[in-house]
């Protein structure tokens, strides 16, 4: 019997995958089996499964995991509503399906489903370090094969996310911290005994504005900081010691988080200059690795392959011009799988003409979009597997 991605899709939105993801990994798990394929889950909670031998080596990837609040599972039509719908498991039911029903000519297609995308990535750390979070949603098995470290390594990876079918060869990265001034406390009647904290942290917000430690990227644009939180002070009589702002940093190649963080502190202290309040950035603290910036070359045989056949099977489906190149709008896991050839692809949006879908109460995923992209994940590995050389 032939795999029906939707039916899936129904069945995964149906559980939450909130607090854990064991119900719609067993699922998984249990679909690869009945198709006759050997899944297994390693010690960081992927599950992997692959087809076919040798070179190229093409990977799919997405993740099992949601944000909060589950959202009941609804059917209207041809919309499907509930959360996960779109982020990610309609994309997770057309990478399945492709993975499930491609026609391999020659090499090596792997499946790599992470459980943790929406919180600190340690499936998708652990797949590109062999490195397993303690703590982290796996569970006792096997250690973990860090995919470079594959024979034969993979020549490309398509990681599901809602991108409405078009195929995203970049994403800016997301990295958060806080500036730190320290003062010295004193008695606000005599405020030149002290030195003020948040007097000082004022002239930074300014300075925020005016960082630029990267050169605009020709597809993401410019890079953008965001002061989203100040706090200093402990009493409304006291010249305050210290003050914080939080700051949200959207970066782009080749910023690194370690990079940005130390031009940051050099180009704040410059703004401070002889001023006694000392001053520090720091990154917030996380077990694994901040999601930087990629940027995949458009001319890349996966983006072409993934774009010819995303036009294609939206064309055939009825939906329109699909397949268009461009910047992906949030942060993945694509960055950890780049530099190697990396796209973003799937059924679904992040947001559309009424405002959020995606993390939203109205999450959805139309099943023609879903068959679409099952088709194009299909057609694209047959293309790049076919063992013309």
């Amino acid at each position: 019997m032939s795999f029906d991605p939707v039916t899936f899709l129904e069945r995964a939105v149906q559980d939450d995958s909130t607090e854990g993801v064991s119900g719609t990994r067993d699922l998984l798990i249990d679909t690869l089996r009945e198709a006759g394929h050997d899944p297994r889950v390693d010690a960081a909670g992927n599950v992997r499964a692959s087809r076919g031998s040798g070179s190229p080596h093409l990977v799919f990837n997405t993740h099992v995991d949601t944000v909060a609040p589950h959202l009941p599972f609804e059917r209207e039509g041809d919309r499907i509503r509930g959360r996960g719908a779109c982020d990610a498991k309609g994309p997770l039911a057309a990478l399945l399906s492709g993975f499930l029903d491609a026609e391999i000519g020659q090499g090596t297609l792997t499946l790599a489903v992470t459980p943790d995308e929406e919180t600190l990535s340690t499936g998708a750390h652990a797949l590109l370090t062999g490195e397993v979070v303690p703590g982290g949603p796996g569970e006792t098995g096997e250690s973990v094969d860090p995919l470079p470290a594959a024979d034969p390594e993979p020549d490309a990876y398509v990681v599901g996310e809602p991108t409405g079918l078009d195929v995203c060869t970049a994403a800016r990265g997301r990295f958060e911290g806080t500036v730190t001034v320290e003062g010295v406390a004193a008695h606000a009647a005599s405020p030149g005994s002290g030195v003020n904290a948040v007097s000082a942290a004022g002239r930074l917000l300014g300075a925020l504005e005016s960082f630029e430690n990267v050169d605009a990227h020709p597809q993401l644009g410019a890079a953008t900081l965001v002061p989203t939180g100040i706090d200093g002070g402990e009493s409304s009589n006291q010249v305050p010691a210290r003050c914080a702002i939080t700051i949200d940093r959207r970066s782009v190649p080749p910023e690194t988080a370690e990079g940005f963080r130390a031009a940051l502190e050099t180009h704040l202290s410059g703004v401070l200059g002889g001023d006694a309040a000392e001053l520090s950035v720091s990154l917030t603290e996380r077990e694994t690795p901040f999601l930087e910036a990629f940027a995949t070359d458009t001319d890349e045989p996966v983006v072409d392959a993934i774009a010819d056949a995303a036009a294609s099977a939206s064309e055939a489906a009825g939906l329109g011009e699909r397949g268009e190149v461009r910047p992906f709008g949030a942060a993945t896991e694509a960055s950890y799988f780049a530099p190697a050839p990396t796209v973003v692809f799937g059924p679904g949006h992040l947001a559309d003409d009424d405002g959020a879908v995606a993390h939203a109460e109205r999450e959805y995923v139309d099943a023609a979009s879903v068959r679409a992209a099952a088709t194009a994940v299909r057609e694209a590995a047959e293309r790049l597997l076919d063992g013309g050389g």
